[in-house]
């Protein structure tokens, strides 16, 4: 269901440009839809699945002009002239470094998503021949972020959710109401996920693996929905999560996996110091890694495939009519939102899977016979 809504959100965007577009066309003789060209589309995917400053819902067009509709979030940076506070609305929207904003003594504009601290006496900024500012340098950036927005939110959801299943475990053998959709998912995890992987000592970390199945399911489904979250789509968040597994499973590691990392048994002597290279590159190294990259490859190759056959209902308009090319758009990412659906049960479940064996790889103990 909330994939058919994003797609219908999505598709009345397009004809709600496609229109305009047609209608400054018959006053003007000219296309002057902003987003129309295939330059211009790719700009907008690309900023679409970036991280933004302020909550952005959509555009719309009226008398030949630009409105966003969202709303501002806290901006908070830490420059020259230390810590400076203000909404982003005092941007008005502006992404090209022609707004100034003055606070605690200095000057910041936002050029690309990204906010620059002017130098001082600087009132414009200035850029290189590759569009890089030169009298600019980028502030310690605090802000609540859309992305941060969507974390706060869905931990908030969450604590509600699974508070509420807890309070009710300790009243009654069987939840009730929403608690009832909540437990086979949670067993599920127990289950299938952490039992078999960890082995006896499953219990100490399962609460660890049903916080990150369930905060990474939840937000890459609120990434099909149309308001814009691409939260799990940020290398910075699939980088955290995959260090915070690197911590769990090493400090809960014992000699026994260590023994195995340094000096590999059953191996001969000579071989031992270069398989403990190799094995410590893959426990530090290589497997947080995959866990970063699979994670937010998937994610945000999903998100760009999704709009990119969107913008079909803009890019065949000269070959096809505008409801027959949004007819076509509508069926195509249609079919692929339904699989993107599938995707976000799956790289939750890969994620919490990889962090279950590796986690029981650090614990395992040693066999006897």
């Amino acid at each position: 269901m909330k994939a058919v809504l994003k797609t219908i959100a999505y598709l009345s965007l397009i004809l709600l440009v496609s229109f305009s577009a047609s209608a400054k066309d018959e006053a003007k003789g000219e296309k002057g839809d902003p987003v129309n060209t295939s330059e211009e589309i790719n700009d907008y995917i690309l900023h679409h699945v970036k991280d933004s400053h302020d909550f952005h819902l959509f555009d719309y067009f009226s008398d030949g002009e630009k409105h966003a509709v969202g709303f501002p979030l806290p901006v908070m940076l830490w420059g020259e002239n230390g810590f400076s506070a203000f909404m982003s609305s005092a941007f008005h929207h502006d992404d090209e470094g022609t707004v100034v904003v003055e606070k605690g003594g200095s000057n910041f504009v936002k050029y690309h998503g990204k906010i620059y601290e002017l130098n001082a006496n600087a009132t414009t900024v200035s850029f290189d021949e590759e569009k890089h500012p030169t009298n600019a340098s980028a502030p310690f950036d605090l802000s609540i972020t859309k992305s941060v927005f969507g974390i706060i939110l869905i931990g908030l959801l969450m604590l509600l959710w699974f508070g509420g299943l807890a309070r009710q475990y300790k009243k009654k053998a069987v939840p009730t109401g929403f608690g009832r959709i909540l437990e086979p998912l949670v067993l599920y995890v127990r289950d299938e996920i952490a039992k078999p992987n960890i082995g006896p000592k499953y219990r100490k970390f399962t609460g660890y693996l049903m916080t990150v199945f369930f905060f990474i399911w939840i937000l890459n489904l609120m990434g099909l929905t149309p308001f814009g979250f691409n939260v799990t789509g940020q290398l910075a968040v699939t980088a955290a999560l995959a260090l915070i597994t690197l911590v769990v499973y090493l400090f809960s590691s014992n000699r026994h996996f260590w023994s195995h990392q340094l000096w590999m048994p059953g191996v001969p002597y000579i071989l031992r110091p270069l398989l403990a290279v190799i094995e410590l590159a893959g426990t530090l190294i290589i497997k947080p890694f995959s866990l970063m990259v699979r994670l937010f490859a998937n994610i945000t190759a999903g998100h760009i495939v999704v709009m990119s056959l969107i913008a079909i209902g803009m890019t065949m308009q000269d070959q096809m009519s505008v409801v027959g090319s949004t007819i076509l758009s509508f069926l195509l990412s249609l079919f692929i939102t339904l699989i993107e659906v599938l995707v976000a049960f799956l790289q939750a479940y890969i994620f919490t899977m990889l962090s279950a064996l590796f986690i029981g790889m650090a614990v395992e103990e040693p066999e006897h016979h």
